[in-house]
């Protein structure tokens, strides 16, 4: 190993691809994702430009690994989510609901400076994709309220999930669609605590509102 890559590692256990990664993950965070480039990447994690081609394909999967962990980043700080059978449904739903809103909102500003950047988007889709855990415990939580009788036993659970994530990737689309340049990027937002008021505390409780009547709350 070179005194430079030393150096880089010197502070923890992580691999050289790891610091790499966590290197431009925190550029992402700081500076946003347009006109991130290998060079500033390189110096901020302390190794010759080079390097970075030893443990990626190119600069598009680095960028795409790094999305992932800011992803990954969002998340962590978005508290739990609620388990079926626990207080109302209404609660537990809204739970889900500002937590899909708060991942979304905190991952748009990195999103929205790579929208000129399709072949890091297309690596970051065709990869584990972050945020699918949520989706996918959405779909259980409906799921077992329903068996739990707590939803009309016919509720269509797999087309109010759909719904919910869709309001939740529509800020994100409309701002990949947007031919106006990014906001600079923002502190990730916290999930609001359950029963606490917020900004879109209107267009969230008419969300939950219509999913309810659809479902049959019981």
């Amino acid at each position: 190993m070179s005194p430079r890559k030393a150096a880089a590692l010197r502070d923890g256990g992580r691999s050289l691809r790891e610091h790499l990664i966590a290197t431009a993950e925190r550029l992402m965070a700081e500076r946003g994702a347009a006109g991130l480039t290998v060079r500033a990447i390189a110096r901020e994690a302390g190794v010759a430009d080079g390097v970075l081609y030893n443990h990626f394909a190119d600069k598009e999967e680095l960028l795409a690994c790094a999305l992932r962990a800011r992803v990954r980043a969002v998340e962590s700080g978005l508290g739990d989510l609620p388990e079926p059978g626990a207080g109302t449904v209404e609660a537990g739903l809204r739970a889900f609901v500002a937590y899909g809103m708060a991942l979304h909102a905190g991952i748009l500003p990195v999103l929205a400076g790579l929208a000129g950047q399709p072949a890091v988007l297309a690596r970051f889709a065709g990869g584990p994709v972050p945020g699918l855990d949520w989706r996918d415990r959405l779909l259980a939580y409906l799921n077992a309220e329903r068996d739990l009788g707590r939803l009309a036993p016919d509720a269509r659970v797999e087309a109010a999930a759909r719904m919910i994530v869709g309001v939740c990737h529509e800020p994100v689309m409309s701002a990949l669609a947007s031919v106006s340049p990014p906001d600079p990027p923002a502190p990730a937002p916290a999930a609001p605590a359950r029963g606490a008021a917020g900004p879109d505390d209107a267009g969230l409780d008419d969300l939950v509102a219509a999913v309810l009547h659809g479902l049959g709350r019981r």
